[in-house]
This record gives structure tokens, sequence and C-alpha cells, in this order.
């Protein structure tokens, strides 16, 4: 199959080959009188943290087939081609089944079923305190467990990719170091560690900042405190939420500045993205309220987010929108970025024999009037018009 576009990055109209699900040609086009009429063209967006969208959960007491499928198809509308499903703190019996049921499907070679590249597991080894535990529920968390997490591992059949952790909580260190050596990413997050202790993680293999900014104390010390010292520190790389209401536009706009080529875009989607507004109740943060503009926290403590509605294209829209980046580099921070942060950097790449993911869409320079045209999966369109 053959897909034509211009290259956010330079402008230049191409088009694009598949065979048996890789890159097989890509050639240049001529400029003509219709090529304002295309639509831009990248390697398929990547989204590292993803609890659930559209009524969908993948987060729920159980973890179906058709919730999977749900979510799956639901990002493949917003121009999503990868993604790491992500399963949060609970139970160790919920957090196994949801594991297994993730893998069953990502082995199934059902409809989009390629798009699944790996398991976030974003706790339970979180802080307890309240805010920097987020929604997370307070009596599952627990200190980490190697043993625990090997037994998870295997339920997932290897698929556990990354590790949100807080490095305060006892036996951090040497937890980090052997998951680490096992070939799974480790990040920071829902955490009030201190700079030597964030330090001591990042000694011991640390690699990543989960959602920075969030997961944290409505009220912190001016400075220094846990934002700071993850946010300066060069040999970490940082996931955002841009979803207009995690991080501030002024905010979001400094972050991006101080993280440069290290920052990575992600929706930390729950269930409830896409809904209409109104009050909800879920397993994972109990009730919760979805505003018009958006905005979804929890009703016990309204300062406290519940996670994001919003889709990756539209946090991509609002990074080009409010902050310094541009279309280029807001597409690097869902492709080559998310790519390189997993180590899977021919996932980002739109080369010769990477993976035929893509992303087909229309965006202005200035970040309006995005619109996902296409999703490719593996040569396959997953997404658009048959």
């Amino acid at each position: 199959m053959m897909w034509r576009g211009k290259l956010p990055h330079t402008g230049e109209p191409v088009e694009v080959e598949s065979s048996d699900g890789r890159i097989a040609a890509i050639r240049r086009l001529g400029q003509g009188d219709k090529t304002s009429l295309l639509p831009w063209i990248s390697s398929g967006w990547i989204d590292v943290q993803v609890n659930g969208f559209g009524g969908y959960d993948l987060n729920g007491t159980v973890t179906s087939q058709s919730d999977i499928a749900g979510v799956t198809r639901a990002l493949h509308r917003c121009g999503v081609a990868a993604y790491l499903p992500t399963v949060i703190t609970g139970s160790y019996d919920r957090m196994r089944q949801a594991f297994q049921a993730l893998s069953k499907y990502a082995g199934s070679k059902q409809f989009g079923s390629a798009s699944i590249v790996g398991i976030h597991m974003e706790g339970p080894y979180l802080s307890d305190e309240d805010g920097s535990r987020g929604a997370h529920p307070r009596e599952y968390i627990r200190n980490p467990d190697w043993d625990e997490f090997q037994r998870l591992q295997d339920a997932a059949d290897g698929l556990i990719r990354m590790v949100t952790l807080a490095p305060e909580r006892e036996g951090s260190v040497p937890f980090i170091e052997k998951v680490v050596k096992a070939g799974v990413i480790v990040a920071i997050g829902h955490t009030m560690a201190t700079g030597e202790q964030i330090d001591r993680a990042v000694q011991a293999g640390a690699t990543v900042s989960t959602h920075l900014g969030n997961g944290s104390q409505p009220v912190l010390p001016r400075h220094p405190n846990y934002i700071w010292h993850q946010l300066a520190d060069d040999r970490l790389w940082a996931t955002f939420i841009p979803d207009g209401h995690h991080l501030a536009p002024p905010v979001l706009k400094a972050m991006l500045r101080a993280k440069r080529n290290k920052a990575v875009l992600v929706s930390d989607a729950v269930m409830f993205g896409g809904m209409a507004p109104g009050r909800y109740s879920s397993l994972i943060g109990g009730e919760v309220e979805l505003t018009a503009d958006g905005r979804l926290h929890t009703v016990a403590n309204p300062a406290i987010l519940a996670g994001s509605a919003s889709s990756l294209e539209v946090g991509i829209a609002n990074a080009i929108r409010y902050t310094d980046m541009t279309l280029a580099e807001a597409v690097s921070a869902v492709t080559v970025r998310p790519a390189m942060v997993l180590d899977m950097p021919q996932l980002g790449e739109l080369a010769l024999g990477s993976p035929a993911n893509l992303t087909l869409f229309d965006c202005d320079t200035d970040g309006s009037g995005m619109v996902v045209r296409e999703t490719v999966v593996a040569g396959e369109r997953v997404y658009g018009p048959v």
C-alpha cells in the first residue's frame, strides 16, 4: 500500500510504500499544484501512558478483551499507532489479571493488536501521601517487591516495558537495578523524593520522569523540591500531559524549554476521555467529575486530577499553541523521542525497514485545525477512508 503526505520537518512531499508490515520505499515527489492539499505524514504517533479511553477502562475489576479493543480503536481515531496500556496501582490479583488480558490481546493478531508495544506499570510502588499519590488507591500502595514484579511480568509474558515508582520507598534502589538489568525502563513519578534520593535512583538506572509536574502535592516548598530536581537533571527524559489542565500553559512552556529535546508528550488518558461532562464512578479514583472544559478531578478533592480526558492529538495541538514547540518538534515528541525512551528507535523513524506505522493529519503551524486523516499500523490502515 502507498500513502502520500508532507514531512513535518521539511514540508517535502513524499510517497511511502509498505510491504510485509514495514516501510519498503520512500519516494520524493515533485512540488505540484496540489502539494498544499496533502496531509502531513509522520511515523505513527506513540503514547506511553494510556489508562483507557472512550468509555473503555484498562483498570477495571476485570480487563476484558472488548475493553482493550475499544481503547485501541479509539486511539487509532486519534492518530495513535502504538501505545503502552497503563496498569496502575491495585491489588496483586487485579493487576495480574490486567497484565494477562493485555498480553493475550497483544498476541492475538486481532485488529490493531500490533499497536500494543509494551505495558506501562504505574505503581503500586509509589508515595502514599495525598497529592503525590494522585488518584492511586492508598490501600494498595506498597514498597517495591522484586519477586512480586517477576510474577507480574510472567503474567504479562514479558510485556511490561516501563515501571513508574517513587524512589524514596524502601528498597527502591536495588529494585531499580534489577528491573533495569532485566531490560525494563524505570521512571520516577508520584513521588516526594529528596534530591539525593532522585540522584540515587538515576544512578541506579532510572531514565524518565512520569508526567513531570503532576502526581505531586498541591502546595510545595518554592525551592528546592522534587519537580525542580527532576526538571534540572539532564540525565532524565520527561513526559508531560499537555491537556491544558495538568499543566497551565505558562508552566508547560517553561518546562518544555527546560527539557528541550528530552521532552515527550503523553495523554495519560482514562476511560472518561471523549465522554460527556458529568460525574462518573470508577474503580480507580472513585467518584470523579468531568467538567465542560475537559478537566477531570476527584469529587472528594477538586484540586486532585484523576487523569486526563484528552487524546494525544489535542495535546500536540496545545503544545504548539501554548509553547515554543514547532509542528516538527511536537511530532518528534510523540514519535522519535518516545521510541528512544523505550529503546525501540525504529518505532519512531520514517525510514526504510522501520515498522509501517504512519499518522496522516492536518494541522496549521500554529496548532489550529488539527484533524487526523489516517492511522496505519504494520502497513494496515486502521483508521481512515476505506
